[in-house]
């Protein structure tokens, strides 16, 4: 179950021509109500690309009929004829839809600084607009459209015991550090919310989900998550409810397109405590993740707590030495500013990795999910455009 799971919901993945491979590379997914309420979520890059801007503007009256997404390039850099190529699909989505292109977001990803094959595009919408479904295989080939270095879909969904549910799909393998919000989400329910409450909501959800998960400290120019919202179900949960699902949905879809990143041979959990303010438990954490040092250890199942010390020793964050504690994988190797057991004691043999650290000083606490730095990342990114 996916976007087509919750009612109110159709969705589409087909073969545009956007990609030489000719494999899936645009999907559609419509919302046919009775409510047409929306909200998103978007990249923190300063250069952003032609879809975010466009989609960025038309959520501001926080209502889509909508999305139309394309792999296989990400019209980023490409000055005011990709804005136009954007406004062009668009329109095109408008078209079919007899709809307005206000009500349309669109997204893309794939290799920054090209022009989309228009041709295709528009041909893939009308496509796409005789392939929607509600079923399974629908919302599969949905999430198959969007995948660039993925190596599968990913998908997710949930429903509460009164009756509504919430669905969705991501990509993204590499440039994962979302920092919001190349990483797609659409997310579908069919619950009766209202603007504010479904804005606050998904924000709520991505500030501990999709903005927590970071491979690479790439923050790609399309990072976008949207949530469409149908009111199929007739009822209406209250904004507590309606936050812990997203927030479950997306967690989901998070550790797969975690466990599908790039190359990577671990799922590492990085979690701070004891923190003086929730902005230095993310702050350490992300810098843990982020460091190459650290990353390449974990790639070779050494437990070298120091590279992790000296990595939260550089965060602008309210950091005393002798109150840090570190472990891994429930072993305490380091506290007191001295070392606490035998780094040996600490397997990492396995692929999922524990890292805990304390600060001491609060009680503040966040996670960031990552994964270590492979020979395989590396190939791979080596290559990516040729």
């Amino acid at each position: 179950m996916t976007v087509t799971g919750p009612q109110g919901f159709r969705a589409a993945g087909v073969a545009a021509g956007i990609k030489a491979s000719g494999a899936l590379d645009l999907t559609l997914v419509v919302n046919d109500g009775p409510l047409d309420i929306a909200a998103g979520v978007f990249t923190r890059n300063v250069i952003k690309a032609a879809p975010v801007l466009w989609s960025q503007e038309v959520l501001k009256q926080q209502r889509l009929k909508a999305v139309v997404l394309n792999s296989g390039g990400a019209n980023a850099a490409t000055g005011p004829g990709g804005f136009q190529d954007t406004h062009a699909t668009a329109e095109k989505v408008a078209e079919v839809l007899q709809a307005g292109a206000i009500e349309v977001a669109v997204c893309s990803t794939g290799l920054i600084g090209e022009r989309l094959p228009m041709d295709a595009v528009l041909s893939g919408v009308d496509t796409a607009f005789k392939a929607l479904g509600t079923g399974a295989e629908a919302g599969l080939n949905a999430a198959k459209g969007v995948m660039t270095t993925d190596t599968k879909p990913k998908q997710a969904f949930a429903e509460h015991d009164s009756g509504w549910r919430v669905g969705g799909f991501a990509k993204g393998a590499g440039m994962l550090a979302p920092n919001l919000a190349t990483m797609l989400s659409v997310l579908t329910t069919d619950a009766v919310v209202d603007k504010e409450i479904l804005d606050r909501a998904l924000r709520a959800a991505t500030h501990v989900t999709f903005d927590r998960l970071d491979v690479d400290g790439g923050t790609s120019t399309n990072d976008t998550v949207l949530v469409l919202a149908s009111g199929a179900s007739g009822v209406e949960p209250t904004e507590a409810e309606l936050t812990e699902l997203l927030t479950a949905v997306s967690h989901d879809l998070v550790l797969q397109l975690r466990a599908d990143s790039e190359g990577a041979t671990k799922d590492v959990d990085v979690t701070v405590r004891g923190a003086a303010t929730e902005a230095d438990a993310i702050a350490v954490a992300r810098t843990i993740a982020e460091d190459n040092l650290v990353k390449t250890a974990l790639f070779g199942s050494d437990p070298n707590w120091g590279r992790i010390a000296m990595a939260l020793g550089r965060v602008p964050a309210r950091i005393e030495p002798e109150a840090v504690s570190i472990a891994i994988n429930g072993v305490t190797l380091f506290a007191q500013g001295v070392p606490a057991a035998d780094r040996s004691e600490a397997d990492l043999t396995g692929r999922a990795v524990e890292i805990v650290v304390d600060l001491g000083v609060g009680a503040s606490t966040a996670t960031i999910y990552t994964t270590d730095l492979s020979h395989g990342y590396v190939e791979e990114n080596s290559a990516y455009s040729s």
